[in-house]
């Protein structure tokens, strides 16, 4: 391998995923492409998985292991291991996820492909279950021709379409939101939004992983009643209030601040609901004094 080729910084992220780590690991080292780090961290785990994970990489002394002492979150735990990256490009990889053997190649392969206005790659997945049985792809739901491409900030506003785990993203992407927002328990939606106000995004029809579907999941977990995303999701909508260019913008807003009204509403978190209204107006009013 040129060791001037592009090194990839490759973070996972371990919570209570004793059962799935070493195979998400062992995914990053059957990697084609050779010239990346993998750093591990376990945010607080009280599973084993911390047992399982050294026993696991003392064969392999050129991983990084992190161990939290307590549970930090997705965001500060992301940002503790992005602190000593030295990669051109990241992949943040849930602990209990796989990346495909060709993922790192084809991702330097794609990006050497674009211009630098181009930050972010994200691809097709496949999903599976908690034994890494098929359950279908993300495309499925999601057909490759409705994904769009390049300037997608309006479009992430309104409607979801990305699998997470399938991106890739330059260094410098990161480096200019400053990491993740310590202040959100989860981490995708104001990444794509901050980081789409300034960077394009591509998309490759091409599987890249494998995204497993666990009960216990943030994402399985988000529609329950009174959970703590929708905290988290109000403090995006309001970046997006203050990042918003023009009336197609605010507009997409006003359909997003409608959309989680609603589901305030259903999971009975009224208190969050009377606070979308209120964005609603403040949004309404910067609309009508354009």
């Amino acid at each position: 391998m040129n060791l001037k080729s592009p090194k990839v910084s490759v973070i996972c992220l371990c919570f209570n995923h004793r059962d799935y780590v070493v195979e998400s690991i062992t995914s990053v080292l059957n990697q084609t492409y050779q010239n990346y780090e993998l750093i591990v961290v376990d945010d607080g785990s009280s599973d084993g998985s911390i047992e399982v994970i050294e026993r696991f990489i003392s064969q392999y002394p050129q991983i990084k292991f992190v161990k939290l002492a307590t549970n930090q979150g997705i965001c500060k735990a992301f940002n503790k291991a992005l602190a000593s990256t030295t990669g051109d490009f990241i992949i943040d990889l849930a602990a209990d996820d796989l990346l495909l053997p060709l993922r790192l190649q084809k991702g330097i392969q794609t990006f050497e492909s674009l211009s630098d206005e181009y930050g972010v790659i994200f691809s097709d997945a496949e999903w599976i279950d908690k034994q890494g049985q098929h359950l279908y792809f993300h495309s499925t739901k999601y057909p490759h021709d409705t994904i769009p491409q390049a300037n997608i900030y309006k479009e992430l506003i309104e409607r979801y379409f990305i699998c997470s785990p399938t991106m890739m993203f330059r260094s410098k992407v990161i480096q200019k939101l400053g990491g993740y927002d310590e202040l959100l328990t989860y981490e995708d939606f104001d990444f794509w939004i901050r980081s789409s106000r300034h960077f394009n995004y591509f998309y490759s029809t091409e599987v890249s992983v494998k995204k497993r579907k666990l009960e216990n999941s943030l994402s399985h977990n988000q529609f329950k009643l009174l959970n703590k995303q929708g905290d988290s999701t109000y403090r995006v909508c309001n970046k997006i209030l203050e990042l918003n260019e023009n009336l197609a913008e605010r507009d997409a807003l006003q359909r997003r601040i409608n959309y989680e009204i609603r589901q305030s509403i259903r999971t009975l978190n009224v208190g969050l609901a009377y606070r979308y209204i209120r964005l609603a107006l403040k949004n309404k009013s910067l609309h009508y004094a354009h």
